[in-house]
């Protein structure tokens, strides 16, 4: 098994499951294979995302696609106490600047940087005042 290499937010994760999905995330996906993970965080976003739709044919495709995804053993990472402990210290270095970034975007960012995994994410913005952290848009339009 290779070693991993890059943290999925749930905007790359999810990209399979749009109607229309964007060729460099798709081909970047398949490049990076199994050098890539996700967060509890993000595991969670895309199942409450499931748990709000009504039942129909979408519903029925994302549940489809969330098992296919446990069944390949994609790495879920755990938000550690040792994530909790930098996620605190930036949020009070980023509350001085007054910044607030939303929670689960911080959680996201620990597990990254405790993992020393590069994040990649269509909302680069989002991350990008986060002290020490990686970021990539895979996207093709960016």
């Amino acid at each position: 098994m290779a070693p991993l290499k890059f943290l999925l937010d749930t905007n790359i994760l999810s990209e399979p499951t749009r109607a229309t999905p964007d060729p460099g995330v798709m081909a970047r996906l398949l490049k990076a294979g199994e050098q890539i993970a996700t967060s509890s965080i993000t595991w969670h976003e895309l199942s409450h995302g499931l748990a709000l739709l009504a039942p129909s044919r979408k519903r029925d495709a994302i549940g489809a696609f969330i098992e296919t995804l446990r069944q390949t053993e994609l790495p879920v990472l755990p938000y550690t106490a040792e994530a909790a402990e930098w996620h605190a210290a930036e949020r009070a270095r980023l509350a001085a600047k007054g910044l607030t970034p939303p929670f689960a975007d911080g959680q996201i960012a620990a597990i990254a940087h405790v993992h020393e995994l590069t994040l990649v994410t269509r909302n680069v913005t989002d991350f990008k005042h986060f002290s020490g952290l990686r970021i990539h848009n895979w996207f093709t339009g960016h």
